[in-house]
């Protein structure tokens, strides 16, 4: 009985040592990231706003932390299969996400993900947003978002407004848009935003919200018109737009977004480390020329405040969702 006594104490005894072991070595770790390259993960296609901004970012963040940042496209499942690869990757700082909206979407509209959003990930900065323009055919008759209040109310569900599919920030952009105007339109997906935008230039669709970054060079080339803009203010750039809020529809707010997330215990000093130099790099000259030349808005939060933004657009989102009845599976 002392001898099997004694074995336990001892095996007790080794395994303090080694968690004191790790826990002590956590500092180093830190001190010596990086030591090899780091892999930004993007669950969503090459050329998009998410994947333009990671290369921006990992551009930078390689000359900042003397290791190459290697970008690694993993779209798929509405960028839910890239998000569950680096949930389940090892804490340790090199391997980081570079997420947008859907993030704070997906768990609304999902039954399962195979990750917890709320709990799998750190937060590290709120890199970019981007505003979208309510826009409609040049030859449409609405001026307004007036206009399009009244002929939604006058004839519910006959006018349709196009997305780049089920689910996205477009579409419940329209879905808000509807809810706050207790109005009726009907939804018409399309597989990315390209075609959605070359039916609404075609007039096949009446209205769309769609990124500055795309319809933007319609609207200033005469194809489309732009009624309003998503963003809380008028947007430098989009000055002549008025905002949604301001056109009726107070507290109207939707923003695309990209920002930056590590796996759920990443040493916190790795995370502050990437939370200081991407605050540093959105906030340089030369980021802010390329966001502008984009067409969108750096950010540059820190880790605290992108954790609230995230937790606040869930909500917002799961409110749209459940009274919409959305569902992707």
């Amino acid at each position: 009985m002392q001898f099997n006594k004694n074995r336990r104490l001892a095996l007790a005894s080794q395994a303090l040592a080694a968690i004191a072991l790790v826990a002590a070595s956590l500092p180093a770790q830190a001190q010596n990231w990086p030591d090899r390259p780091i892999k930004l993960v993007v669950p969503y296609p090459a050329g998009g706003n998410a994947d333009n901004t990671a290369r921006l970012l990992a551009t930078q963040l390689s000359a900042r932390l003397g290791q190459q940042v290697v970008v690694d496209n993993r779209p798929g499942g509405g960028g839910t299969i890239g998000a569950a690869a680096v949930a389940k990757a090892a804490p340790d700082g090199y391997t980081l996400l570079l997420d947008a909206t859907a993030f704070t979407v997906n768990p609304s509209l999902f039954a399962r993900l195979p990750f917890d959003a709320a709990k799998d990930f750190a937060p590290i900065s709120l890199v970019m947003q981007a505003p979208l323009l309510l826009v409609v055919p040049a030859a449409s008759p609405f001026k307004t978002v007036a206009d399009v209040v009244q002929a939604a109310k006058a004839r519910p569900g006959h006018l349709t407004y196009a997305s780049a599919g089920n689910g996205g920030a477009q579409h419940l952009a329209g879905e808000l848009f509807k809810q706050g105007a207790k109005m009726s339109m009907t939804h018409i997906p399309y597989r990315g935003g390209a075609p959605a935008l070359t039916d609404l230039i075609g007039g096949q669709v009446d209205l769309m919200f769609s990124a500055t970054t795309a319809s933007g060079p319609f609207v200033k080339s005469g194809k489309l018109r732009a009624l309003a803009i998503s963003s809380a203010q008028r947007t430098p750039g989009w000055a002549q737009v008025p905002t949604v809020a301001e056109s009726g529809l107070k507290g109207f707010q939707v923003n695309e977004w990209n920002g930056l997330f590590a796996p759920a215990g990443t040493p916190q000093a790795i995370v502050q480390r990437l939370e200081s130099d991407t605050r540093a790099i959105v906030a340089s000259p030369e980021m802010r020329q390329r966001f502008a030349d984009m067409g969108v808005q750096g950010v540059g939060s820190s880790a605290q405040e992108f954790k609230s933004f995230v937790q606040t657009e869930t909500a917002k989102w799961a409110g749209v969702i459940r009274a919409s009845g959305i569902r992707l599976d």
